[in-house]
């Protein structure tokens, strides 16, 4: 047989050249590839045998067979809007993400069918359990708690799939227009109810620090004046030692027979009330007859008591003296 110019086959060769293409043909039917973030399962005669990792797998051709092709990557799933009832009968809608990963291929193909559509509508279930069993308060503070409590039970109950949840996240959480509205007047009303009380607290704190700073004033004042009340009589007890110190003095001059110091006495005396008479408030015109010359001894007799004293002049020879009288009719 001639073939591409001259090229003789013989029946031997077209076997061989046939023998090899089926091989090849073979070949190509039993390695499969698998990319990466993928399993596929395989099946013998509809019979789930193993499953495929990525990379380049053999099987069995015209025997074995490519059963399901599962997505091993995290997946992310979203939960439509959904109306649930509160504990305290409030009417909200609420949506929500489900992220899951498919840990086991064989279990996720073959012990549940449309697997997307099962978790969710496992998701959305348990949303109106958990959900429904708090009240409104809770649901718009809590929202983390929400979050775990779900994610602990759609995990337990899709582990039979060989499917693992790893997050459950609500996204909105919309109550009825009315709701809202009622909700912010009553925030409003609490808001002002705090500034009334931090208010009232700041005036009760101030009038605590207006008695406080009072009191201290009181005590400071009286301490000042019973400072003063001790100084005062200190500066009493002062003078009287002087008054007395200088009477016994005097009273010793006079034991002695010293008519400088009975001149002294009487003339200190006598100016004093002088002294007296003239500042007095109900006096306004003062006209005294007074004998100059008997003051003029006293103070006389005042100077060589001074002499005598600080070391002056000899003293002249003691003279008698008499103490300055006042005129009958002086007042």
């Amino acid at each position: 047989m001639d073939i591409l110019g001259g090229f003789a086959l013989d029946g031997l060769s077209i076997t061989l050249i046939g023998l090899g293409i089926l091989a090849l043909l073979v070949l190509f039917a039993g390695a499969k590839t698998v990319p990466q973030g993928y399993n596929f399962t395989v099946e013998r005669f509809g019979k789930y045998t193993r499953t495929l990792k990525p990379g380049l797998n053999v099987i069995v051709p015209f025997i074995d067979g490519i059963g399901k092709k599962i997505n091993v990557m995290e997946q992310v799933l979203d939960v439509p809007h959904q109306e649930v009832i509160t504990r305290d009968n409030a009417s909200i809608t609420a949506n929500g993400v489900t992220f899951y990963q498919i840990l086991d291929a064989a279990a996720a193909a073959y012990e549940v069918s449309n697997l997307e559509n099962a978790i969710l509508n496992l998701t959305m279930t348990n949303i109106r359990t958990v959900m429904g069993s708090m009240d409104l308060d809770e649901l718009l503070s809590n929202r983390d708690e929400i979050n775990h409590r779900l994610l602990k039970v759609v995990d337990t109950a899709v582990s039979p799939w060989g499917v693992k949840i790893t997050r459950i996240e609500i996204k909105d959480i919309d109550p009825p227009k009315d709701l809202v509205d009622s909700m912010g007047r009553q925030m409003k009303a609490e808001r002002e109810k705090r500034a009334a009380i931090l208010e009232a607290e700041g005036r009760r704190q101030s009038a605590i620090l207006q008695a406080e700073g009072a009191k201290q004033a009181q005590v400071l004042e009286a301490e000042g004046r019973k400072e003063a009340a001790f100084r005062d009589a200190e500066a009493r007890e002062r003078s009287a030692e002087a008054e007395a110190k200088a009477t016994s003095m005097v009273s010793e001059a006079i034991a002695s027979g010293s008519v400088q110091a009975i001149n002294y006495f009487v003339a200190n005396n006598y100016i004093k009330a002088l002294e007296g008479i003239a500042t007095s408030p109900n006096q306004k015109v003062l006209m005294l007859p007074l004998e100059a010359a008997s003051v003029i001894g006293s103070i006389g007799g005042i100077a060589e008591i001074a002499r005598e004293t600080f070391g002056g002049s000899s003293p002249s020879t003691p003279r008698r003296g008499r103490p300055p009288s006042v005129t009958p009719g002086q007042s």
